[in-house]
């Protein structure tokens, strides 16, 4: 299945969606828990996939997409928001994400988006 990268600035999040992921059997091929961790770990790893938090220290998840659409336009990145990011939300979609997952994670949802954006 895909190699994903996961990055959100809480440990907890990044434990769900791991579980959610690997019971799915996809590959958990790195985590980050900035925007800027993320960008590396985008160049080393190549994922095919990855999930984005949008609030991050550092360097935040629409900088982080802007960045990676950049450099790799190619990139599939799904946005993680909380509820009433509507707005960050929708900035994130323009800057190249191609969908959403809202939080705390329904285990369906998540595997549908995934599924939807790698066309599985």
């Amino acid at each position: 299945m895909a190699r994903i990268l996961i990055v959100d600035d809480a440990k907890f999040m990044r434990l769900t969606l791991t579980n959610i992921l690997k019971k799915a059997a996809h590959e958990v091929v790195g985590e980050a828990d900035n925007g800027e961790k993320a960008v590396q770990l985008y160049r080393q790893l190549k994922p095919d996939l990855v999930t984005m938090d949008i609030t991050m220290p550092e360097m935040s998840g629409i900088e982080a997409v802007r960045q990676i659409k950049s450099e790799f336009s190619d990139a599939i990145i799904i946005m993680c928001s909380a509820m009433g990011q509507q707005k960050m939300v929708v900035e994130a979609i323009e800057s190249g994400a191609k969908d959403f997952i809202a939080k705390p994670f329904d285990e369906h949802r998540v595997i549908d988006a995934i599924n939807r954006v790698l066309k599985l």
